[in-house]
């Protein structure tokens, strides 16, 4: 199953995460097949950029969201 994720990025107790799509049954930051955004949340204003046209894709030919980005996106 495919799956829309964070994996995370940046140094120790500097996290970043990008937000990407990959398979279920790979570990957090193996491979992935493609990258849809980021989130920062080190910043004062919790910074998240993710591209809506891609998300919304995934999700039509059956992506599932894991729990922290259906929170941090809102859907």
């Amino acid at each position: 199953m495919t799956v829309i994720r964070l994996t995370r990025m940046g140094r120790k107790k500097r996290p970043f995460y990008r937000v990407v799509v990959t398979d279920s049954r790979k570990r957090r930051d193996g491979g992935w097949i493609e990258s849809i955004g980021y989130y920062n949340p080190m910043k004062e204003t919790k910074e998240i950029k993710i591209d809506e046209e891609r998300l919304n894709y995934w999700i039509s030919v059956g992506a599932q969201m894991s729990d922290r980005v259906k929170k941090i996106t809102g859907k």
